[in-house]
């Protein structure tokens, strides 16, 4: 069994800063590509940005790319979401996630791709 535990949302104003951070259980942390997505309210979860197993490639959504970096510490069993210039419509509960398949990056930013959530983290952001 895998948790994740997100932490480091909160209310900050446009063009503002937040770092997210996502910390795993188990041993096989270093196995798998992680990712973030985000949900707000009314709409479903969308992908944000990923992360290979190593932390070589990285993939992000049009609409944060340029403004976010996301990033992995695998010693530390964490992988991480800098967020910055954000926008009102970044606004959302952000969601780490772990993608199924060990040793691959296929399908990466597809939602049903990945088998283990944390519980998530508001962010809101204010104009």
């Amino acid at each position: 069994q895998v948790q994740l535990v997100e932490s480091g949302g909160g209310l900050v104003q446009a063009g503002g800063s937040l770092r997210l951070s996502c910390a795993a259980s188990g041993r096989t942390f270093s196995s798998y590509a992680m990712g973030w997505f985000r949900q707000a309210p009314g709409k479903e979860r969308e992908f944000v940005a990923a992360i290979s197993r190593g932390g070589g490639t990285t993939y992000y959504a049009d609409s944060v790319k340029g403004r976010f970096t996301i990033s992995r510490d695998n010693a530390k069993n964490t992988v991480y979401l800098q967020m910055d210039s954000l926008k009102p419509e970044d606004t959302a509960v952000y969601y780490c996630g772990r993608f199924r398949k060990p040793s691959s990056t296929v399908g990466v930013t597809t939602r049903d791709e990945y088998d283990y959530w944390g519980q998530g983290t508001q962010v809101t952001v204010s104009s």
